[in-house]
């Protein structure tokens, strides 16, 4: 039997040939503008309406009211309560789901392709007729006050919440977790949660994605069926203050005594999704604590065994999001595994990556783009950043 030598990674093989699927653009009701994805090989087709609904929008003391009027969609329509709802929804074998991020929200279904025209029907019974019964909007919102309640006696959620606060000017929406404070989410009743869903759930600057073995022709008709008395603009949104609160470095320390780890994070506000240097941004966080094999990783894991691991992230959006660096270290080795950090942030900084570096950054980006568009549902998620960012329609085609 040969040995196999274990002290060095395989080298990887040449990245495989991948074409992203055409995108055909289409015109809905109300000029709602359509993007379908045609994927004859699956069964399965998802929608995504996109709503420019997002909780960048919203000043710190409404708060999380963005994400209550989405999850409340959900609690049943002027035809049925939530429990029939949701029976429909299963009887069709389908997933109906809402998801509100900081840009917009998105209520999206999936299902086999030949019954999607019915689950797509319940979708806009849920978005163009809802009930918000006063019962499930006070359950959802004591819901949303414990996990908050919980996030306060978690040092990740701490580290990362007191990270933004500090990081952003005072009164940003930013500066403060996506969904809420105890504070903005207490007073929000179903009055609040109706008022906001009727000037923002509007088609205006949003768009519907369709990914999966379903016809052009059919989709927007289907589109014009279901969503034909859909109409209207939400408010244009404010934008969020970006602004860094402090121009110098900053210490900021959260106690918390008989604490066996520290949580760490590092950062600055760093850059919107739409910016000229987008992909030497990504390479760069790649190179420095985007993979396994990152300088970071390397650091504090590999060298010291201060952390089980560290990453480095963008939080891209429409305005300029975070860029953090995130570990969990024992708390006596706290201020060398700042120090290591720093230390690597600074030299990468000065001298910059090298040639090596960049190639296999490069490659790894290029290489996982595919894995990650594996279902109709990822797919449209996908595609649904073009409308949602103003890209290029051949953004994706054109991203490798």
């Amino acid at each position: 039997m040969t040995p196999v030598d274990r002290s060095a990674p395989p080298a990887p093989g040449p990245i495989r040939p991948f074409d992203f699927p055409p995108v055909e653009a289409l015109e809905g009701p109300a000029g709602l503008p359509i993007r379908l994805v045609r994927l004859s090989r699956l069964p399965v087709a998802t929608a995504y309406l996109v709503i420019d609904a997002g909780e960048g929008a919203l000043p710190p003391e409404r708060g999380g009211l963005a994400m209550l009027a989405g999850d409340a969609l959900q609690g049943g329509t002027r035809h049925r309560p939530g429990a029939e709802l949701a029976e429909a929804v299963e009887a069709l074998g389908a997933d109906l789901s809402v998801h509100v991020g900081w840009d917009s929200a998105v209520v999206s279904v999936s299902a086999l392709a030949e019954r999607l025209p019915e689950a797509f029907a319940l979708l806009g019974e849920m978005l163009l007729e809802p009930a918000f019964p006063a019962d499930e909007v006070e359950r959802i919102r004591t819901q949303r006050l414990a996990t908050i309640r919980q996030r306060a006696m978690s040092p990740s959620s701490l580290a990362a919440d007191a990270f933004v606060r500090f990081a952003y000017a005072e009164g940003s929406s930013y500066a403060r977790p996506q969904h809420g404070t105890a504070a903005s989410v207490a007073g929000v009743d179903r009055e609040a949660v109706a008022a906001y869903a009727a000037t923002h759930h509007r088609p205006g600057r949003g768009g519907l994605v369709v990914a999966g073995d379903v016809d052009a022709r059919e989709m927007a008709a289907l589109a014009g069926d279901v969503l034909g008395d859909w109409s209207g603009t939400p408010p244009e949104p404010a934008p969020p203050d970006d602004r860094p609160r402090w121009r110098e470095r900053r210490v900021v320390v959260v106690a918390r005594p008989g604490a066996v780890q520290s949580e760490i994070r590092i950062g600055h506000v760093g850059e919107p999704r739409v910016c000229d240097h987008f992909f030497a941004l990504r390479v760069f966080n790649t190179v420095l604590g985007g993979a396994f094999t990152s300088r970071l990783n390397l650091n504090l894991r590999e060298r010291h065994g201060f952390t089980y691991g560290v990453r480095s992230r963008f939080s891209f959006r429409r305005h300029r999001g975070p860029w953090t660096v995130g570990t969990a270290v024992e708390t006596a080795v706290t201020a060398d595994a700042v120090r290591e950090a720093m230390s690597e942030i600074e030299r990468l900084v000065a001298d910059g990556p090298t040639d090596d570096e960049v190639e296999a950054a490069r490659d790894y980006i290029a290489g996982v783009f595919p894995l990650r568009l594996e279902t109709t549902g990822q797919l449209a998620a996908r595609v649904a950043e073009v409308l949602i960012y103003g890209l290029p329609d051949d953004y994706h085609a054109t991203y490798r």
